[in-house]
């Protein structure tokens, strides 16, 4: 197991110190990433994700949906504790606020969760992956660009205007492609329609870039910041690591569900933080500093984490 552990989380490492090897050195510009991060944002990760939960058969997404429910609660659940704690404990705007408690929420699926699902649970883990990225993706993402619409772009100009950009903030968030994909990805799905091989073909080609180039983007992005280690970020990182799959544990083993899928959902919310807040923040031209330090630390706890939480959930 501990082979699996090691298989999974060294190419992590591998490929955010390349990107922030190419950052420090120069060879990619660390400040000027906003191509990057729409490759990513706009075409990869929704494209991988319609893939993946449209190709899912009828039967399979209905047999997810307690995977779904319960992880879109464990993510709601740390989302809104990290949040409202940073904006009145730690005197956060709402804007950074929403980005660290989205870091935290979502854990990193597309990057650690495959290659973990693959070794632990087998080729019947990418179903349950799909669907805990569409869960976050349609659930938690949503709410925190919403939130980050609204606290920079909303003025009290009068309150017609302020409903008009409330509904505005609201409209522009839920129609970002890495929202829209997965939902759509799921009507498919459950219609019983089928894609076909040719643009599952077509989807996968660059779909599969998704988790690579978003690594390399964080660890560019992390080469133009001073990584900081204080009790923000020792408290996310025990929040992401620790409080996140102890309370998907709580959850999961106290509803009548199959064993299978509250281990598996326990062990997708173990994994470490994500990096889609890191990448909104780029998209909102915002300071990802807070966001990449916790992804960092995070990722190099679970090293310990994940070694527990798999140890515990699928002994050998």
């Amino acid at each position: 197991m501990s082979n699996a552990i090691l298989l999974a989380l060294s190419p992590i490492f591998f490929v955010l110190l390349l990107g922030y090897g190419a950052g420090r050195h120069r060879i990619v510009d660390n400040h000027k990433v906003d191509s990057l991060n729409a490759l990513i944002m706009n075409f990869a990760l929704p494209a991988s994700l319609f893939a993946a939960t449209a190709s899912a058969s009828r039967s399979e997404m209905v047999a997810q949906a307690p995977l779904f429910l319960i992880l879109g609660a464990v993510m709601l659940g740390v989302f809104f504790a990290w949040y409202f704690g940073a904006k009145i404990i730690l005197k956060d705007s709402p804007a950074d606020a929403s980005l660290q408690a989205l870091t935290l929420a979502f854990p990193n699926l597309a990057g650690v969760g495959l290659p973990i699902m693959s070794a632990v649970v087998g080729p019947s883990g990418a179903v349950p992956l799909a669907i805990a990225l569409a869960s976050g993706s349609i659930l938690v993402s949503p709410l925190s660009l919403i939130i980050v619409e609204m606290s920079l772009g909303l003025k009290p100009d009068g309150a017609e205007t302020a409903t008009k950009r409330v509904l505005c903030s609201i409209r522009h968030a839920l129609t970002k492609p890495v929202v829209l994909a997965p939902a759509l990805g799921i009507l498919v799905s459950l219609s019983g329609l089928k894609t076909g091989a040719v643009i599952d073909a077509c989807l996968l080609l660059i779909g599969h870039a998704a988790p690579g180039v978003a690594l390399f983007l964080t660890g560019l992005i992390l080469s133009s910041q001073a990584f900081r280690l204080d009790w923000k970020i020792v408290g996310a990182t025990a929040v992401a690591n620790i409080a996140r799959p102890l309370l998907a544990a709580a959850i999961t083993f106290s509803l009548p569900i199959p064993a299978e899928t509250a281990r598996i959902a326990v062990l997708l919310a173990a994994l470490p933080s994500g990096f889609f807040g890191i990448l909104f923040a780029v998209n909102y031209r915002m300071d990802p500093g807070a966001a990449g330090s916790m992804v960092t630390a995070s990722t190099i706890l679970s090293v310990v984490t994940m070694a527990t939480a798999i140890g515990l959930l699928f002994p050998a």
